[in-house]
């Protein structure tokens, strides 16, 4: 009797995984739903295989629009030579699944004062294009106290002065923003500063309330303590009847 010889079917003989995570068996199965001619029967064949494949990853069950995600999958996997329509009523097309995002519009950086940001160039733009007035002149000061703010969070070693700060918006709106030599730019500061003294002020009163609080635990536990020991100590009375 001859020996019969096993033939082995090596992985570089095989067709290439189109989505590896499913693995061989899936991509097979799809492989027969292509030979049924029939819609209906390959739609519900389809399903039985999608049911597979959220065994295959179950803690993907809560996503939202998941089975026709894998509908999807299994069109690329299919290279798109299916006739079952997925529960949507679109059939994926093969550019969909190469589709690009939209390029984002990344804004324009002015090289000359980067430090205050470009959201600053934005607000002095629109600063601008308001009317002239106490309206104006109060948002352009709010835009000087941000400027002066912003200048010492990234020169901390260096003393920002208001005149500095006057002329550098001065250049920033082509010299169309003047303000009176008493505006003050020290607004966000200060309440910056309230702010962190209102914040350092709750902890010392949160820290000194819980201190009073493990004061009282410690006296209330150490007067337990010694009525605990009161009533295990025998009384002089006791010891001289004895």
């Amino acid at each position: 009797m001859e020996d019969k010889v096993m033939q082995l079917e090596y992985n570089s003989s095989r067709e290439d995984l189109i989505i590896p995570e499913y693995g061989r068996h899936v991509q097979k199965l799809i492989s027969f739903a292509k030979s049924i001619e029939d819609p209906e029967k390959q739609g519900i064949f389809i399903e039985r295989v999608i049911d597979l494949m959220m065994q295959i990853y179950p803690q993907s069950r809560s996503v939202e629009d998941y089975r026709e995600k894998l509908w999807k999958h299994i069109y690329r996997i299919a290279n798109y030579e299916l006739v079952a329509m997925p529960p949507s009523g679109v059939r994926p097309r093969p550019e969909d699944a190469v589709k690009k995002p939209e390029p984002i519009g990344y804004p324009f950086f002015e090289a000359q004062f980067r430090h205050y940001g470009h959201n600053v160039q934005k607000l002095i733009q629109k600063a601008i294009a308001m009317p002239q007035g106490t309206k104006r002149d109060g948002f352009v000061e709010v835009i000087g106290s941000y400027m002066k703010l912003a200048y010492k969070t990234w020169n901390k070693e260096h003393y920002v002065s208001d005149d500095t700060i006057k002329h550098d918006l001065g250049t920033l709106s082509k010299h169309e923003l003047v303000l009176t030599d008493d505006a003050s730019f020290d607004n966000l500061s200060a309440a910056r500063r309230r702010k962190q003294q209102q914040y350092q002020q709750r902890d010392r009163d949160g820290r000194d309330r819980d201190g009073g609080r493990d004061g009282r635990d410690r006296d209330n536990r150490g007067g337990d303590r010694d009525r605990r020991d009161s009533r295990q100590r025998p009384s002089n009375r006791n010891r001289r009847k004895k």
